[in-house]
C-alpha cells in the first residue's frame, strides 16, 4: 500500500490571523486551465477581457474545504493577514491569466514566464519563441511586476535538454531586465549552474530565489550578490536542514516569505492541500528561527516585498 493511501485531502483550518499584514511573495491560486502547448498558441487576448478572465472558473471537485474561486483565495488570506500575493505564471495560459487577474483585483500582482520543467515542450513544438513574444507583451502591462518563474530544474528534465532550459533561462533574463521587473527563479538540483547563468548574463537588480532550496553557502552567494531569498514550507519540515541554515545566513532585508500553493504546505499540514492563507504557518516559523516576534517578522517581509516588486 502506498505511504499516501491515507493523505488528507481536505484543506486545513485558517490559522491564528497575523496582527501585522503580510505579502505571500509566490504562489498559485489559478485553477485547473485548459493548457498545454496548442492551447498556449493560441491568439493573444487582452487583459481585461472576458476571453482572458472570465468572472467565474471552475474549481477541482471532490477536495473538502476547498475554495470555491480565486476570489475566495484572496477572501481567506486576507482574512488571516495575508494582504497581497504574487501570482506566478508557469506557462503562457497561466501568465495570462495572472496578468488578467492582477488587473481585476489590487490584492494581487502577477508574474509571467514558461517554467523551466515545460521548456522542453515548447521547444519540441517549435512555439518557444512565440511564446516569448506573447510574454514580453504581457510584461509590459502595469500589473506584471516579475519575469518568473523562470531558472534551473535538473531534477525533473533529463540531462539532453538541460541546455534548452538554460538558452531559455537566458532570455528570461533579458526579459527582465528590459522590461526593469523583478527576476523569480526556480532552482531544482542546479545551484551552481543558476549562478553561473545570472554572473554570465548578467542578473536583474531584483533577483530572487523562490522557495529557496539551498544552504549557509548558497545564502551567502546570494547576500554578496544582493540577491534575495524567499522561504516556503519547506523551511519548516524536519529534513530541511540545510534551508533553515540558510535562513540563519541571509540578510533580514533581503527575505521573503511565500506558500508556492498549491504545494509545500508546511508542517504540521504537510501533503495537505496549500493556499495563501496557510502563510503564517511559514511566517511565525521563520519569525522563531531569526529569533523574532511574528510582528517584526512580516513587517520586514513585507517591505522588502514592496522594495523588490512596488506597491500594490
Amino acid at each position: 500500500m502506498s505511504r499516501h493511501h491515507h493523505r488528507d485531502p481536505s484543506y486545513p483550518p485558517l490559522p491564528e490571523p497575523l496582527t501585522v499584514p503580510v505579502i505571500d511573495d509566490h504562489t498559485h491560486i489559478e485553477p485547473a486551465l485548459v493548457d498545454g502547448v496548442l492551447a498556449d498558441a493560441a491568439p493573444a487576448v487582452p487583459a481585461g477581457s472576458d476571453a482572458a478572465a472570465p468572472e467565474s472558473e471552475p474549481w477541482p471537485a471532490g477536495v473538502p474545504n476547498a475554495p470555491a474561486d480565486w476570489r475566495e483565495q484572496l477572501d481567506r488570506a486576507e482574512s488571516v493577514g495575508v494582504t497581497r500575493i504574487v501570482q506566478a505564471g508557469t506557462t503562457l495560459a497561466s501568465s495570462r491569466w495572472g496578468a488578467a487577474h492582477a488587473a481585476r483585483d489590487r490584492r494581487m500582482l502577477a508574474g509571467v514566464a514558461i517554467h523551466p520543467n515545460e521548456v522542453p515542450a515548447y521547444v519540441d513544438a517549435g512555439v518557444l519563441d512565440d511564446a516569448l513574444a506573447e510574454l514580453d507583451r504581457l510584461a509590459g502591462e502595469e500589473r506584471v511586476r516579475v519575469v518568473g518563474e523562470t531558472g534551473l530544474d535538473f531534477h525533473y528534465t533529463p540531462p539532453e535538454r538541460f541546455g534548452d532550459q538554460i538558452a531559455a533561462f537566458e532570455r528570461h533574463i533579458e526579459l527582465a531586465k528590459a522590461h526593469g521587473l523583478a527576476l523569480q527563479i526556480h532552482d531544482r538540483d542546479a545551484h551552481r549552474e543558476v549562478v553561473d547563468t545570472l554572473l554570465r548574463v548578467g542578473a536583474p537588480e531584483r533577483t530572487v530565489f523562490h522557495c529557496f532550496s539551498g544552504d549557509a553557502e548558497l545564502a551567502d552567494v546570494l547576500a554578496e550578490h544582493g540577491w534575495y531569498a524567499s522561504f516556503s514550507g519547506t523551511v519548516t519540515f524536519a529534513n530541511a536542514a540545510g534551508v533553515r541554515a540558510g535562513l540563519a545566513r541571509m540578510p533580514l532585508d533581503h527575505i521573503m516569505v511565500e506558500t508556492d500553493a498549491p504545494y509545500l504546505t508546511p508542517t504540521p499540514f504537510r501533503g495537505r492541500p496549500n493556499a495563501p492563507y496557510l502563510l503564517p504557518l511559514t511566517l511565525r516559523f521563520v519569525a522563531a528561527q531569526r529569533g523574532l516576534d511574528a510582528e517584526t517578522m512580516a513587517a520586514r517581509a513585507s517591505e522588502t516585498a514592496r522594495r523588490v516588486y512596488g506597491e500594490w
